[in-house]
């Protein structure tokens, strides 16, 4: 990048020459030069190209590899020594003039700002007074304050960013220039001024109260000396605060808040003008939040004014940013985020913003926040804007072209010359001006540090706002304003109601603490969270009250009913009894009608006759006349349009335009006419006459006076009336030529209409006149017609009169019959109703009491609901994240008492159960019959899911909630996986169709992308949401929800304030329940089922209760009129009564049956509660290791199998014991089978313990003691064969009360104990008679004190005293055993050792099972770069085909892995049921490396091809790769199975011998299978094809080639050879040798008799099997099990308790030490003086000065780098990653990298590697003060040992004149120690402080000896070393032995001595004996 921006303002000259343009100059200036990263070879790339072109005037093109010569440039550099890299490579400093620019002085900065000031006043206040005589003391005490913060105030890690200079005392000044004189009226205003800017510019960076009330003191004190006679109590008076917007928003004004009301009043205002316009912001603006809008606007409206809001999510940061930048009227940028958002898309945003600031001078808050960070490279280019504003290619050539050319005339306005320079430069300035950067980041984590060391401007060119946790003041106002709007809580609990919800916030953070200590699990609460517990409070205290209220009036309208019913019953008797005599009289009134009706019917049909022969001749004339009428018809159609269009125009017509023609007093002429024309018609057709006088003046008086009347006459003009002489007088009009509608119009639009009606009128008239005769025509027939029509109407009348008669007689039968049936169904339904209010009444007898119970119920219950729902809010606003006990204590011991305690009281209901509250039973078991565990928690976790505000984030490791989740929400539920293909169209479309979307699986970190629908960030007023770049409409019935598989997320604060956490991990408890109802469902199918059904009809009888009740309450409710009259009303209560009796009954028998059910199936909970112990044993596990990953779905599945192969037995108790027995050893060699043998101790134990404190067999003192074996420090040892450690150990076991005397009983009785302690298996052996009662735990405590190397085969007896030996062997499952339990859900996985190859192990099962290569249906994929694609297919087409893979290595390919898991989901669905997949891959070395998804681990059967541990195990494991065929193979049958059996207990031992660490091999070897099994091959070859063993050959090829091929150190394959010369000799097939002591090498046998032969023979495991001492196991015994126990230790579950405070900081103790090293840090040696002192440059002389070169280089390092930590600590240098790790590693007492890398090699810790440092300097001083050589030398003490013993040699070969290659040094081991030695030896050196590891020097026998018991490094006396020549060297019995530095040998080694033995020399080989120079 660099290169990039040093080429742009550079063009091509000639060939390869490159210049600034023309003849110029060009000076590169380069800020912050020591800024760019050191890589790890301390090389800096940009300053090396720098160098570079320095050097030799060129650099090279980076495309075409070129060389580019670049002329005519400088540089000048400049840089912030206390920051970056510190220092600069003095290769390219040398090319610089360097001048340090110090800090100005106090005289310099006092004229400087006070010049300012001054200047500034005097234009505001131009009369001198005491506001300018304030001057001076203002800018002394500004300066005051800045120096006191710069010395307080010092950066540390976590306070980075307290870096105080003149960029903040310019800030405060440009504060006080924003005063006006309206705010400077007096001395005191001008003081107020300063404190507020001190506050805004120091005290808004600060980050806790602590800090705070520092601060606050530091500004008094400046305030009492600098203003002594003003009244600092006046100065600090609150508010002191400061605002810009007092004129008003976008008017900026500052001046002084004199009233919170008035600023809160108008911010509200403002908000709500914001709303208008934007997406709505809910804010509550509390007094801390009106400081945060001014802190931000004053920040705004200051020049180049950009901030940095610290706080965690959900604080405000965004909304009160957006807010004060609405005050400023700036429009607000965000960049938007879509998927594969990227550095261009980020470019082009800004350049966007920069165009419109720059250009259109618009000004601009660009707002960011760390969600919209992506990728880090982002804050490149933020850095670059906020530091200069330029931002490298930002804008492409062709655009910056155009904004030079926009800017030149604003350029020349300003009176600058329009130079490109000039140009670009004003239109950065106006950017920086205009466009304002906020950015929004969070505190948590490491993160914001890192951002500011790498992008310093991001905190430098800032103005910091640090967020903190609201007050509790602050969270009582913001929860008492939201409370006091709910409208049904009583104004008199606002108060307590707001402090509880307060109070609850502030439980939850401090519980959070506490959950994160004890448990590791992070849970955030910020301000967000709170204000969703106050929205949920309001939603749910409102709901319940409106619900109680409705249920009350619902239960009252049915009571009120049922009373009414009642006193019906009496008068619905009286009505039957009247209407029984009126149905008598009606019936005999009915029958007396039936006679007179018959007789009146004949008479009508007898007059119908007569009639319709009439009706026949009135058809004929009716015939004729229609003929006549339809001609008639026909003309006067004709003349139909001119009528209409005559409509028409008088249509057009209306009041308004007629009043206007009115108005016409002389109107033209031929308006006249028109009216004139109307006047004839309307006088013609009205009157029968023509008038006289047309005139204008009588035709308006006469026809238009009333303009309504004249619109109707022409509606209704007599048109038929129109005659002859009418037409006459109007064809004048008529004719005119001027009378037509068009040309009228114009003059005026109703004379227009007027004229076409006249017209249309007379056209209908002539067509008129022609139909008039045939009318008369028309009329004659017509008469005729009616005189028939007259006479058929007399008959017909006749016909109606006779038929009305008899319709009156009919009618009135008619009536008197249904009246008759009427009163008989009044008398029925009387009769019925009296019926069914009798039924009504009794059968809700019952009702009535419980319903008027449950009206004073629920009334009484508005009164309790405010508290109720106080309890609930907080549970599920909180409680979600934390487990089962968090969850009791934070509702019992923390919320329910605080409530009690509260005055004034809160009412609320006793023993509130917030589940209660909010679901029932019947809800509760729907949910399980969905899937749901039938655990409380799992309820819990239920009702917060469906009751949360916030979209719920389930963490759920078993998938038990997803499984509910689909189950709940079947088909209406969209599934996602984040990243599968086309996830953000789905999620768009539920948003839009309201569909509910689990997001399945998620990530800690989730894409960007989605942060708007997290934080549900509406727009258009909640009717749209912002989806990346697309608005999609919203949908309020959509929902979301979130899943993650990972057992312990940390989500940051962002993320949990805009999710409700709900911890869904199963617990013992309900995982018990569960397991109890699997296993009785095995054991009594008959039990469960019948549990089963009476569960599932208990949940229907109480779901169908509930809806019979609810209808018949709604029916009563809803029922109008005559509730009796509701026959169905009496049914339904009749039924829901049945059915209530038929629940009561079957209730009873149900809970009878329930009972027996639950005892007998309580006889197996046993089985269950051992399997649910074992669960959470076996969950634990990934704690230990990562990969240790077990999904509840597997254990589920072992569970079940366990329970089928447990044997059987018809005793019940017998039958429970075989259970749990084998649900045990199932779940165990499941376990094991996927553990490391290191690892399967650790379960084991974990088990043992467990199941015996669940049997009450372990007290807990003895095991936490056990655990954390206390030992109480500096205690001297009485006793010789105690350490002191072991010593204090017992003192502090002796404490507890079963052990009280035990530490004086061995002191006392020390031969007893002694014995005990120095047995080779104290494990074994009995205590001594007065502990001999100790047993199980406690005897482990009293082993660990004295034993603690024999602990591990301590814990194996116990294992096998508690659960059985079984579980102390090591079994190999076998792998066809493991395959059947594989399927094509679940893949086999191979966590790989070394030397181990699963695949030989799947490739021969697969050839039993017909799956081979060359079958074609094996798939075998090696993973590595570019394999992936060939693994994607082979699953694919295996999935297909059933098919076998194998994808081995699948940590190689650690990006492709998330793919692989959703490969492997994707096809268990669609594969076949052959198809199996097998998995490998090498553990992580570390947590953090740890790369295999959860999914995958979880899913499969883990394996773990591991080599056994243990010489037993080995030598059967090297036995099983043979059998009984490879034993007869050979014909020399003998040698053969001599030497086969050799070879297999020589692996073994190879193999095994790493345990015991460097004394063992010097380096880790991979000895596998292969090497033995290719050995026997050879073996073969060479017996087969000579006549003798070739004892030699086969010695060399095993120990050279086959295995040695591995051994890459010289020793390790001298130990190699040694094992082969002690077993591969001729006198193994004599049986005449021992391959350990009292295992002598086997008879001639077969294949079993070779295993029996081991079982029997071979000595218990100890060192002795590998010729080793029995000390080399103490060490990595000792340190094998204080790791189990350290281990065993952080699996147990942590309380509150166990956390204690720490007494000082990190800091502090860092600080301690660093002081302490400082003082001890012994000076550089001055090497100028010593080498003056150093008169003969001897051998000896030239290695002291050396060894002071080396420590030189060393403690200069330390110095420097200790100076630089306390500088940093101090604040005065920035803290850098190396001075953190620097830190850390004093803080661990571990010794830095950095100075390892420039030290010896030591294993010692930091503390004692800084005295051994200090030993080396004083013995270093000492020899260089004369360089006479010391009697004895230490060795040890020397950086290179060698360079010392080569020394010795040089001076004897100088002396001598011998050639120094022939030379070689002598060992004699003297008898002297080092104080004994008192004088140089002549010829040679002593040296002293050699340890010897493995045996001792025995001083009297002057030779090797064994080495003493549990004496692991014996100091060996002083040893003369001589220089002798290499032929005079007598090896003669002696043992060449290895000297090293340290134990870890390997690379450490220094020389050889041959040192005197007696014994063979292959016994110390084997023994593994060298001398050490540190232990």
């Amino acid at each position: 990048m660099l290169q990039r921006v040093l080429e742009k303002p550079l063009e091509k000259k000639a060939g390869r020459n490159y210049g600034p343009p023309g003849n110029k100059k060009l000076i590169y200036f380069i800020d912050d030069l020591n800024m760019p990263m050191v890589d790890e070879f301390e090389t800096v790339q940009p300053h090396t190209l720098i160098r570079q072109h320095m050097d030799y005037g060129h650099w090279y093109d980076r495309t075409k590899i070129t060389l580019k010569d670049v002329h005519n440039v400088q540089y000048i550099a400049c840089m912030n020594p206390t920051a970056g890299s510190f220092t600069i490579n003095p290769r390219l400093q040398r090319h610089f003039a360097v001048f340090a620019v110090g800090f100005p002085g106090p005289e310099a900065l006092q004229s400087i700002y006070k010049s300012i000031l001054q200047q500034h006043l005097a234009i505001q206040i131009p009369t001198f007074g005491p506001v300018h005589k304030a001057c001076g003391a203002i800018v002394s005490g500004a300066l005051a304050v800045h120096s006191k913060m710069a010395g307080t105030f010092i950066p540390t890690a976590l306070k980075f960013h307290y870096i105080f200079n003149l960029r903040d005392l310019s800030n405060l000044f440009q504060g006080l220039l924003f005063s006006s004189w309206d705010c400077l009226k007096s001395q005191m205003d001008l003081v107020r001024l300063w404190v507020h800017e001190s506050y805004r510019v120091y005290g808004d960076k600060l980050v806790d109260d602590k800090d705070g009330i520092a601060f606050n003191k530091i500004i008094v004190e400046a305030v009492k000396k600098f203003f002594e006679d003003i009244d600092e109590a006046v100065v600090m008076e609150k508010p002191l605060l400061y605002y810009h917007f007092a004129g008003g928003a976008g008017d900026a004004k500052y001046m002084p808040v004199t009233d919170f009301s008035t600023v809160h009043k108008f911010l509200n205002e403002s908000l709500k003008s914001y709303n208008e316009f934007n997406s709505i912001m809910n804010l509550v603006l509390f007094d801390a939040a009106i400081n945060y809008v001014c802190r931000i606007s004053r920040i705004l409206e200051s020049p180049r004014g950009n901030a940095l809001l610290v706080g965690v999510g959900g604080s405000g940061k965004q909304s009160l940013a957006r807010l004060a930048a609405f005050l400023s009227g700036l429009d607000v940028f965000q960049v938007t985020l879509r998927k594969g958002y990227g550095l261009v898309d980020l470019k082009a945003d800004l350049a966007i913003l920069y165009l419109k600031a720059g250009q259109k001078n618009l000004g601009t808050m660009f707002l960011m926040t760390d969600a919209q960070v992506a990728e880090e490279i982002f804050l490149v280019l933020i850095n670059d804007m906020l530091a200069s504003g330029e931002i490298n290619d930002l804008l492409p050539d062709d655009e910056v072209e155009n904004v030079i050319g926009g800017m030149r005339s604003e350029v020349k306005g300003v009176g600058l010359q329009d130079t490109r320079e000039n140009c670009w430069k004003f239109f950065i300035d106006r950017v920086r001006k205009v466009l304002k950067t906020v950015l929004c980041f969070s505190p948590v984590g490491s993160t914001l540090r890192n951002r500011s060391r790498k992008f310093p401007a991001v905190t430098n060119c800032t103005c910091i706002v640090w967020f903190h946790e609201w007050p509790e003041d602050a969270l009582i106002s913001v929860s008492h304003k939201f409370v006091s709007d709910i409208e049904v809580l009583p104004v008199a609990l606002h108060e307590s109601i707001a402090s509880f919800l307060a109070y609850v916030h502030i439980s939850v953070t401090e519980t959070s603490k506490m959950f994160l200590l004890n448990e590791k699990r992070y849970n955030y609460t910020t301000p967000k969270s709170f204000l969703e517990q106050i929205a949920c409070y309001s939603k749910l205290v409102s709901t319940k009250n409106n619900d109680a209220i409705a249920r009350a009036n619902r239960l009252e309208q049915g009571l009120i009913k049922l009373e009414r019913c009642s006193e019906q019953v009496a008068e619905l008797k009286e009505v039957l009894a009247v209407q029984e005599v009126a149905l008598k009289e009606k019936n005999d009134k009915a029958d007396e009608l039936i006679h007179i009706v018959e007789e009146e019917t004949q008479k009508v049909t007898q007059e119908k006759e007569n009639a319709a022969r009439e009706e026949a001749n009135v058809a004929k004339v009716a015939e004729e006349v229609a003929k006549i009428q339809a001609v008639c018809q026909v003309e006067l159609e004709k003349a139909e349009p001119a009528l209409e269009a005559a409509y028409a125009a008088l249509n057009t017509l209306n009041k308004t335009n007629l009043t206007e023609l009115k108005t016409f007093t002389t109107p033209p002429t031929d308006v006249v006419n028109v009216v004139a024309a109307v006047f004839i018609l309307w006088e013609g057709t009205q009157k029968g006459r023509l008038p006289r006088d047309k005139s204008w003046k009588v035709t308006k008086s006469q026809m238009m006076g009333d303009v309504g009347r004249f619109l109707e006459g022409l509606q209704n003009l007599n048109k038929e009336g129109i005659t002859p002489v009418i037409v006459d007088a109007l064809k004048p009009y008529i004719t005119d030529p001027g009378f037509q509608p068009d040309l009228i119009r114009s003059k005026s639009f109703a004379a227009s209409g007027l004229c076409s009606y006249v017209i249309n009128v007379l056209r209908y008239n002539e067509v008129y006149q022609v139909v008039a005769p045939k009318r008369l025509a028309l009329q004659d027939a017509t008469d005729d017609l009616n005189s028939n029509l007259e006479k058929l109407g007399f008959l017909q009348e006749r016909i109606k009169e006779l038929e009305r008669k008899l319709a009156l007689l009919t009618k009135e039968f008619e009536s008197a019959t249904e009246a008759k049936i009427k009163c008989q169904e009044e008398a029925d339904k009387t009769t019925a109703t009296i019926d069914l209010a009798n039924r009504l009444v009794g059968g809700l007898a019952s009702e009535k009491i419980r319903w008027i119970s449950n009206v004073k119920s629920y009334r009484d219950s508005t009164i309790t609901i405010p508290g109720d729902m106080l309890l609930v809010t907080a549970f599920v606003s909180y409680v979600g994240s934390f487990t089962k006990k968090y969850r009791q204590d934070l509702l019992d011991k923390t919320w329910l008492p605080y409530l009690q305690k509260m005055k004034p009281g809160i009412p609320m209901s006793e023993n509130v159960d917030p589940l209660r509250v909010l679901t029932d039973d019947a809800q509760i078991a729907e949910w399980n019959s969905f899937g749901l565990p039938s655990d409380r928690m799992s309820s819990e976790n239920a009702t917060i899911l469906i009751n949360s505000q916030r979209w719920p984030l389930m963490i759920d490791p078993q998938l038990q909630g997803v499984k509910w989740i689909k189950c709940q929400f079947g088909s209406e539920l969209v599934v996602i996986r984040l990243g599968q293909k086309g996830f953000l169209d789905l999620i768009e479309e539920s948003i839009i169709k309201g569909f509910t979307v689990l997001i399945e699986n998620i990530p800690e970190y989730l894409d960007p992308v989605l942060e708007p629908l997290l934080a549900r960030n509406l727009i258009k007023k909640g009717m749209a949401i912002k989806i990346g770049d697309r608005e999609v409409d919203y949908n309020p019935r959509f929902r979301l929800i979130l899943q993650t598989k990972l057992a312990n997320p940390h989500y940051q604060p962002e993320m949990q304030a805009q999710t409700t956490l709900i911890n869904f991990t199963v617990t013992r408890d309900g995982l018990e329940d569960q397991l109890l109802a699997e296993v009785v469902k095995v054991e009594r199918p008959d039990l469960e089922k019948q549990k089963s059904e009476l569960t599932q009809q208990q949940n229907e009888f109480n779901l169908l209760l509930k809806q019979l009740e609810d209808d018949l309450l709604s029916r009563l409710q809803s029922a109008e009129g005559n509730l009796l009259d509701d026959d169905s009303l009496v049914k339904n209560l009749e039924k829901t009564k049945k059915t209530a009796g038929e629940v009561e009954v079957k209730a009873k028998e149900a809970a009878i049956t329930c009972v027996n059910i639950n005892t007998a199936r309580e006889l197996y909970r046993p089985a269950a509660v051992r399997a649910s112990l074992l669960y959470f044993i076996l969950n634990d596990l990934n704690k230990i290791n990562p990969i240790y990953q077990f999904s509840l779905k597997a254990f589920s599945t072992v569970f079940h199998n366990a329970i089928k192969g447990a044997p059987s037995s018809k005793d019940v108790k017998r039958r429970i014991e075989n259970l749990i027995e084998a649900i045990t050893y199932s779940v165990w060699l499941y376990t094991t089978r996927g553990l490391f043998e290191s690892d399967k101790l650790i379960f084991t134990s974990q088990m043992a313990f467990h199941i015996q404190t669940h049997r009450g067999a372990i007290l807990p003192r003895d095991m936490d003691f056990l655990l954390r074996f206390p030992i109480t420090p500096n205690i001297i040892c009485p006793i010789d064969f105690l350490s002191s450690k072991s010593y204090g150990a017992l003192k502090s076991l002796a404490q507890l009360d079963d052990y009280r005397g035990l530490d004086k009983d061995v002191e006392l009785q020390w031969r007893r104990w002694k014995k005990f302690i120095e047995s080779e298996s104290p494990e074994s052996e009995p205590l001594p008679p007065e502990w001999r009662n100790r047993t199980g735990v406690q005897r482990l405590c009293i082993m660990r004190c004295l034993r603690p190397d024999r602990m591990t085969y301590a814990l194996s007896v116990y294992i096998g005293e508690t659960l059985g030996t079984k579980y102390v062997r090591s079994i190999r499952v076998d792998f066809s055993k493991s395959f059947e339990e594989a399927s094509k859900e679940t893949p086999i996985f191979f966590i790989l050792s070394p030397g181990v190859d699963p695949l030989k192990d799947v490739e021969s099962l697969g050839k039993v099972l017909g799956f081979s290569f060359y079958g074609g249906n094996f798939h075998s994929v090696s993973l590595g770069q570019g394999q992936e694609v060939v693994a994607e297919n082979a699953l694919d087409t295996a999935g297909k085909l059933g098919h076998w893979v194998i994808l081995q290595n699948i940590h190689l390919v650690s990006r492709w892995l998330p793919t692989l898991e959703k490969k492997l989901e994707q096809n268990w669905d669609v594969s076949d049921e052959n198809y199996r997949v097998f998995l490998s891959a090498e553990p992580a070395a570390t947590v953090e490396g740890h790369l295999i998804p959860q999914g995958i681990l979880e899913s499969s059967i883990k394996i773990t091809n591991e080599a056994p541990t243990g010489m037993l195990a080995n030598i059967h494991k090297a036995l099983d790769n043979f059998n009984q065929d490879t034993l007869e193979t050979c014909s020399k049958e003998l040698e053969w199975k001599a030497i086969l059996f050799s070879l297999c207990y020589f692996h073994a031992v190879v193999a095994e011998r790493r345990k015991f660490g460097t004394q063992g091999w010097n380096r880790t070897y991979p000895f596998n299978t292969g090497d033995l099994t290719i050995s026997v091959n050879v073996l073969f070859n060479y017996l087969e094809a000579n006549n003798k063993v070739p004892w030699e050959d086969l010695r060399y090829l095993f120990g050279e080639i086959m295995y040695g091929g591995h051994i890459t150190d010289d020793w390790d394959r001298r130990l190699c050879r040694t094992y082969l010369e002690e077993y591969m000799v001729q006198e193994l097939l004599d049986g005449e040798i021992e391959y350990a002591p009292g295992f002598p090498a086997p008879p001639s046998t077969d294949f079993l008799g070779y295993h029996s032969y081991v079982d029997q023979m071979l000595p218990s495991e100890s060192p002795h099997l590998y010729g080793l001492h029995p000390n080399a196991e103490i060490g990595f015994l000792t340190t094998t099990s204080d790791t189990l126990f350290k281990t065993i230790f952080e699996l147990q579950p942590r309380d509150s308790g166990a956390a204690g405070g720490q007494s000082s900081t990190k800091e502090e103790k860092m600080k301690q030490i660093l002081d302490d090293m400082m003082d001890k840090l012994p000076d550089p040696f001055n090497m100028q003086e010593i080498q003056g002192r150093a008169e003969e440059k001897t051998p000896y002389v030239i290695v002291a000065l050396q060894e002071c070169e080396r420590m030189n280089v060393l403690t200069i390092v330390m110095r420097r780098t200790l100076k630089d930590l306390d500088l940093g600590l101090k604040g005065e240098l920035t803290i850098t990653s190396e001075m953190e790790d620097l830190g850390n590693a004093l803080f661990m007492d571990q010794v830095p990298p950095v100075w390892i890398n420039r030290a010896y090699p030591s294993t010692l810790g930091l503390g004692s590697w800084y005295a051994d440092l200090l030993l080396r300097a004083r013995e270093l001083e000492a020899w260089s003060n004369d360089f006479l050589l010391p009697p004895s030398v230490w060795l040890a003490g020397f950086f290179n040992p060698q360079s010392f013993l080569t020394a010795i040699m040089q001076s004897t070969a100088r002396r001598q004149e011998l050639p120094l290659d022939k030379m070689c040094l002598q060992c004699d081991v003297t008898k002297k120690t080092k104080e004994e030695t008192t004088a140089a030896p002549k010829d040679g050196a002593c040296i002293h402080g050699l340890f010897m590891e493995g045996a001792r020097w025995d001083v009297l026998s002057g030779s090797i000896a064994d080495s003493r018991s549990k004496e692991m490094y014996p100091l060996m006396p002083v040893v003369l070393l001589k220089a002798i020549t290499q032929d005079k060297q007598d090896t003669r019995n002696t043992y060449e032995c290895p000297l090293y530095k340290t134990p870890s040998r390997g690379a450490t080694y220094v020389w050889t001595f041959n040192l005197r033995t007696k014994e063979k020399q292959g016994k110390w080989v084997l023994g593994g004996v060298a001398i050490l120079l540190q232990v």
